[in-house]
């Protein structure tokens, strides 16, 4: 089995003052990396950043809420100026707005798109053009989401953002191949202040929260666990053993990891000189409308559902 060893490298993880982004931030510390520490609350930061080195790892706090190529510019700066170097960047930081379409405001449209999608281009852009300029590659660590995936209700915002970093992750590991940075988004599921917000899973993550373990048909069948489990994925992409993957979307959580899959046609039909309505029509039901793809992120199945 290999060693994952990041010592020497510098990493920034943003919105990592809790929740998923501190777990990042604790496992590339653990294993070597010195971190720069995000967060909007000071407060909060700083206590993640005595958490780390507490634990024996080395991060320092960048209080600062991403989305302005000026706050990109100030977390790649302050790697720099602390650890000399800046090898990796995962971008975690979101926050959720919540409206079906005919009830979401541009504010709460707008709210998510910059601090999802924006920032997660804004950081990634200082971070390739410092990681260009060192010439010893990098890794881009993307954080997407189920939602992303296969839509939620509720979620226009967010889904769009998710679903747009996807397609990022896909765009820029194909432009920053040749300069060795390898570039992939997370899908994460586990137990957060996010995932409670969804009535399915917010009884288990209540009592995770008083101490009770998740059952296994969630760990394994959902792959829904706590932040820590998330965590080891982020590491391990960061090191040497991944420097051949770049361009996927891995989903991780609870004690399952998986590849999602990339859109792609599924179903093909033709006619010759091309298609009427009355022809799609006719042909839709037996032919390209056969098998029509499920949407949304399917409710946790009990034992006994």
């Amino acid at each position: 089995m290999p060693t994952i060893d990041l010592t020497g490298k510098a990493a920034v993880v943003t919105g990592s003052g809790r929740g998923l982004g501190l777990a990042y931030a604790h496992a590339l510390a653990a294993h070597g990396a010195s971190v720069v520490v995000n967060d909007v609350d000071e407060a909060v930061a700083e206590r993640a950043v005595k958490s780390i080195t507490e634990a024996g790892g080395t991060a320092v706090a960048e209080v600062v809420p991403v989305g302005s190529a000026e706050a990109a510019d100030r977390l790649v700066s302050r790697a720099v100026e602390e650890f000399g170097r800046l090898d990796v960047l995962v971008t975690n930081a979101g926050i959720l707005r919540d409206k079906v379409l005919w009830k979401m405001t541009d504010e709460d449209f707008d709210a998510v798109i910059t601090t999802h999608l924006r920032a997660t281009f804004t950081c990634a852009r200082a971070a390739s053009l410092r990681m260009r300029e060192q010439g010893e590659g990098g890794t881009l660590v993307l954080v997407g989401s189920p939602a992303g995936q296969r839509g939620n209700f509720g979620q226009t915002n967010y889904a769009a953002a998710k679903a747009g970093i996807a397609a990022m992750a896909r765009t820029w590991s194909m432009e920053l191949s040749r300069a060795n940075i390898t570039v992939n988004a997370i899908v994460p599921v586990a137990a957060t202040a996010m995932t409670e917000t969804i009535p399915a899973f917010a009884p288990y993550v209540e009592a995770l929260r008083n101490g009770e373990p998740l059952p296994d048909f969630l760990r394994k069948g959902e792959g829904f666990g706590t932040p820590e489990d998330c965590a080891a994925l982020v590491p391990f992409l960061a090191s040497d053993a991944a420097r051949g993957i770049t361009g996927q979307c891995v989903g991780i959580g609870g004690d399952k990891v998986a590849l999602w899959s990339h859109p792609q046609e599924i179903r093909t039909a033709y006619a010759d000189g091309g298609w009427t309505p009355e022809a799609l029509a006719d042909a839709w039901p037996t032919s390209v409308g056969a098998e029509p793809q499920t949407v949304g992120i399917p409710a946790p199945k009990t034992p006994e559902a």
